[in-house]
């Protein structure tokens, strides 16, 4: 879909650490700030264990899971906004993003000292935060200067909009994000129009050491405050498990911390949930394969994420559920069934459909 995530945090938060995990990279990290200046980019597939079994009932050349593209940004220091650190190359990065994963630090290593002295996942919570807060109010404020002048000559046209600025105005003078309010049509639209920092959506990821990953005092105290869209991991433990090939092995480690499933399923799990994506398949030839879409996308737009040239043409999709398929274990027996259905453009894709589009160009 062409959605981007992008991993921040303060420097020595883990947070590379995490996006080798995610995208399977071997990209240097290191005891100092600034280590990295610009930002690692990957695709990362998505595992989705009802493609694999998919797979088994049917045949194909091959199968392939959904994508995700994954963004190192740079670590963040007190006053990116204005500059320090590499602060203009952090903020521009995180305008280009469609959601954020904050990887805040709930580990102590005297090895790896902590940039702001001590640990303290809330703070660093709120020092990212302010950077993208003082950031949206140097914006707001400037368009603030010229949709004034629009109002006082006496443009209504112009009114909406400038009730919508200092409604962002006040919020963010305030410490609020801006998606913390409640939006109407437009305030979104301005939003989307400045790519305004603080209305992206964002995930939580606690980083913690391998003797905590069922929490400790800091991630006890940061769920006690932030309720929503949080996740403990141990990047390290989620290292280890990336460099077994074998996954019975993985298993076995799993089983020995007490793991029902990496935390990198679980990740997923929340992009997904935080990026409002579904997944539906198309199945048998050259490939099983899985694709995320925003939810509410119509069959048409769903053959667009395909190929263009399937949307261009289309006439109808054939949909088959996911549980359907699994239940009466091919598609000659959901057609026996009548679990075969045929659905015209404006269809509503629900998640785990199995979609096969006819059309003509």
């Amino acid at each position: 879909m062409g959605l981007k995530t992008g991993l921040v945090g303060i420097s020595n938060s883990g947070k590379t650490t995490l996006f080798n995990c995610l995208s399977n990279n071997k990209i240097q990290t290191a005891s100092y700030s600034f280590q990295n200046t610009k930002s690692n980019i990957s695709i990362t597939y998505v595992n989705d264990p009802r493609l694999d079994e998919i797979h088994k009932l049917i045949s194909a050349d091959k199968k392939v899971y959904a994508t995700l593209e994954i963004v190192d940004i740079p670590g963040l220091v007190k006053g990116a906004s204005y500059g320090e650190g590499i602060g203009n190359t952090f903020l521009n990065e995180v305008r280009n993003m469609d959601a954020l994963i904050y990887v805040l630090r709930c580990f102590e290593d005297d090895l790896l000292p902590h940039i702001e002295g001590c640990i303290d996942p809330l703070r660093d919570k709120d020092i990212i935060d302010l950077e993208l807060q003082v950031k949206d109010l140097e914006q707001v404020n400037r368009k603030l200067q010229k949709v004034e002048k629009l109002v006082k000559s006496g443009d209504r046209s112009a009114k909406d909009t400038y009730n919508s600025l200092l409604k962002f105005k006040e919020a963010l003078e305030n410490f609020i994000n801006i998606r913390d309010l409640e939006l109407n049509e437009i305030d979104k639209n301005l939003i989307k129009e400045f790519a305004m920092l603080t209305a992206k959506p964002v995930f939580y990821v606690l980083n913690v050491d391998e003797n905590s990953i069922d929490g400790n005092k800091y991630t006890e105290n940061f769920i006690n405050s932030v309720s929503n869209n949080v996740l403990i991991v141990s990047a390290k433990i989620e290292e280890e498990i990336m460099r077994m090939e074998n996954e019975n092995d993985r298993n076995v480690f799993l089983t020995e911390y007490g793991l029902d499933e990496p935390a990198l399923n679980k990740l997923y799990k929340g992009v997904y949930k935080l990026l409002d994506l579904i997944t539906f398949f198309t199945i048998g030839g050259k490939e099983n394969r899985a694709w995320n879409i925003k939810n509410g996308c119509t069959a048409v737009e769903a053959a667009k994420e395909i190929h263009s040239d399937i949307a261009r043409g289309f006439i109808k999709a054939e949909v088959i559920s996911y549980e359907d398929l699994i239940q009466y274990k091919s598609e000659q027996a959901c057609r026996a069934a009548g679990k075969v259905r045929l659905e015209g453009k404006n269809y509503v894709v629900k998640d785990g459909d199995i979609l096969h589009i006819r059309f003509n160009v």
